[in-house]
């Protein structure tokens, strides 16, 4: 397709384009679109997809919208879609964004704009560089969240885990909510706590982390044929339990045997 780029004069009835006599194309009588020269050239987005096998074509141009709009509002060197708006359908509450710029971000202020924008709500993580990677070696709930997701640069992480105990006992306390509080717990929650303590585990045996591979082995453990019954709440309270107890125990002693 030719492209002229050209100026527009002032005349006396009539503002005028003037385009060469010479060209390829253009003929006159020809139909053209006249647009100011910034906009024909912004530059198109092009996500980059990491373990993700499908997404609706919706969620794809709420992506792009979502990269342009923050884009707009702040200095970022990425900008990261994660969590369960990845998942297929639209079972999801919120959309989850990490911002990683040397400069920290006014979260609220982006949720607003991009809630009176796009009409979903989000969640921004502002992030550094430097705080991401040593995320990413320490903590294995960083390590799932970035399995899987769409950034609008590409990342490059090979970074080797580095047991944190401090921060493991941490997080594997948050899990036991779970053993005291099973009945007033819904599915998602239960689901929440479940992933969190088999993530410690797989990463204390220095295992690769994806939600994959944490979901292949909480149906494994718990002996379920796929981990949309811990989300829909219909588990034997007593079996699941006993198993859970077990796991957890199991973790935590893994966790302290490991402290110097």
């Amino acid at each position: 397709m030719v492209e002229l780029i050209s100026k527009i004069s002032k005349g006396s009835k009539m503002d005028q384009v003037y385009i060469p006599k010479n060209r390829v194309d253009l003929a006159i009588g020809s139909y053209v679109i006249i647009r100011p020269l910034e906009t024909t050239l912004k530059e198109e987005i092009k996500p980059f997809f990491y373990n993700i096998k499908y997404i609706e074509p919706i969620k794809l141009v709420m992506i792009k919208e979502i990269f342009n709009i923050i884009e707009e509002i702040v200095k970022s060197d990425n900008i990261i879609i994660t969590g369960s708006f990845l998942e297929k359908g639209f079972k999801f509450n919120d959309i989850d964004i990490i911002i990683v710029s040397e400069k920290k971000s006014n979260a609220k202020y982006i949720e607003d704009i991009l809630e009176n924008k796009i009409g979903a709500k989000s969640h921004i993580i502002s992030i550094d560089n430097k705080t991401m990677i040593k995320g990413l070696s320490t903590d294995p709930l960083y390590r799932v969240m970035l399995s899987k997701c769409i950034s609008k640069k590409r990342m490059i992480y090979n970074i080797k885990p580095e047991i944190n105990y401090k921060l493991l006992d941490l997080h594997l306390l948050k899990s036991k909510i779970l053993i005291d509080n099973f009945d007033m717990l819904d599915g998602d929650e239960k689901y929440y706590f479940i992933r969190n303590m088999i993530a410690i585990f797989l990463f204390l045996k220095l295992k690769k982390i994806d939600k994959e591979k944490i979901d292949k082995e909480i149906k494994k453990i718990f002996k379920l044929k796929d981990v949309d019954e811990i989300k829909r709440n219909v588990l034997n309270r007593r079996e699941f339990l006993k198993k859970y107890r077990q796991i957890y125990n199991k973790t935590f002693n893994l966790l302290m045997s490991n402290i110097k």
